[in-house]
């Protein structure tokens, strides 16, 4: 079921890496239906093939060596020509088959960001109970504090129009750049959720759970206060 994306609009794909070889690959070719503008690899200090096999693949690489999840995004993203930009995980977690049909979605909604909801369609086996249990609890905190209730305020793949992007402001480069481009999004757009299908991760998670669920919490906080 490939399908092509409306032609008026360019996307841009863009995947932060650190150490993904084992997976980039097939992100990559699982991504080339979209026949995406760019393929934007934002890679730090990868000491696997991972910037090899992308490059081959004409992925671009950009190279961040300063950790920091949303440090890697705001990289990518400011250098995206698309109208449309995809990000999602190097990690092969996430379905790239579901991105087309997702586009069309963001379109006929006319919403401007779609967040990947891993919570609806959850098994044991793609989520933990202490994963689950922290990302409860952000997302009980940002219903309270902002009055919108997500399933899934944690996910690492949304598509969104680029233009929405330019409006958002005090984005983390840390871990909780996720939940603060959501927030972002509700501000300053529609934002809508989609349960997609969550898959099993072959690498090991890079996500401290602890400290980076009591980490988001707090940011949870402080960006509210600072708004």
């Amino acid at each position: 079921m490939h399908h092509q994306v409306s032609p008026k609009y360019n996307v841009s794909v863009i995947i932060p890496t650190m150490n993904e070889g084992k997976t980039i690959g097939q992100v990559i070719d699982g991504l080339q239906y979209l026949e995406p503008d760019q393929i934007i690899i934002v890679d730090t200090n990868s000491t696997d093939e991972t910037r090899e096999i992308a490059s081959c693949k004409n992925a671009i690489i950009l190279n961040e060596p300063r950790k920091g999840y949303g440090r890697a995004y705001k990289k990518g993203i400011s250098e995206a020509r698309g109208d449309i930009i995809v990000c999602l995980d190097g990690d092969g977690t996430y379905p790239t088959e579901a991105i087309g049909p997702l586009i069309d979605l963001l379109l006929i909604d006319k919403v401007d960001f779609i967040s990947c909801d891993r919570m609806s369609l959850r098994t044991t086996h793609s989520y933990t109970n202490l994963h689950l249990v922290g990302n409860k609890i952000l997302n009980k905190a940002l219903a309270i504090l902002y009055g919108y209730r997500l399933y899934d305020s944690q996910s690492g793949m949304w598509i969104f129009k680029k233009e929405l992007y330019s409006k958002m402001r005090n984005l983390s480069d840390g871990m909780s750049f996720s939940q603060d481009i959501k927030i972002e999004a509700i501000r300053n757009g529609q934002l809508i959720e989609v349960p997609i299908r969550y898959g099993v991760r072959l690498t090991k998670p890079k996500l401290n759970t602890w400290r980076d669920g009591f980490q988001n919490l707090f940011e949870l906080f402080t960006k509210y206060v600072n708004k």
